[in-house]
């Protein structure tokens, strides 16, 4: 009997490499870890440090575009628990919240949509255990005029603590 694929090797077979985690843009920690839960910060849709979603949905940014920087937004917070966690990602038990903000504009109702950019990778990457409670909020405003923030908080099997 074949074994399950394990979250890296899941990652590995999306044809996606996990980034290196992001450095904060402020006076946070990139994640906490509490009680066997790890609560990662907002992470925004940086790629090699450059912003590549800014401006307000859906008028600076489609929809579908905000789709695909909400799942950028969530493989940075895959880094930032692959490098918190003794043994990394495959360390994860259970997504168990996702927190999605959308830079929206007036009359804009459709974040839950830009929220699965998220949510899908984390059903990808963690099959049943990746399904989690979630709020998709719009907002005016996002750190450094990002389009979408994502937050998440997981249950992990080793941590420092």
């Amino acid at each position: 009997m074949d074994e399950p694929m394990t979250p890296s090797q899941r990652i590995a077979e999306l044809g996606l490499v996990l980034p290196d985690a992001p450095s904060p843009v402020a006076a946070y920690r990139p994640a906490v870890v509490s009680d066997g839960l790890v609560f990662v910060s907002g992470q925004i849709p940086l790629s090699d440090g450059r912003l590549t979603a800014a401006g307000s949905v859906p008028s600076a940014l489609g929809l579908e575009d905000a789709k695909a920087a909400a799942r950028l937004c969530a493989l940075n917070g895959l880094a930032v628990l692959d490098s918190t966690l003794p043994g990394g990602i495959d360390s994860v038990l259970q997504i168990v919240r996702l927190g999605v903000f959308v830079c929206s504009d007036r009359g804009f109702h459709d974040q839950p949509q830009v929220a699965n950019g998220a949510s899908e990778l984390m059903e990808q990457v963690f099959g049943e255990s990746g399904r989690h409670a979630r709020a998709a909020v719009g907002v005016i405003a996002l750190p450094l005029g990002a389009s979408v923030e994502v937050e998440l908080a997981a249950r992990v099997t080793c941590s420092r603590e």
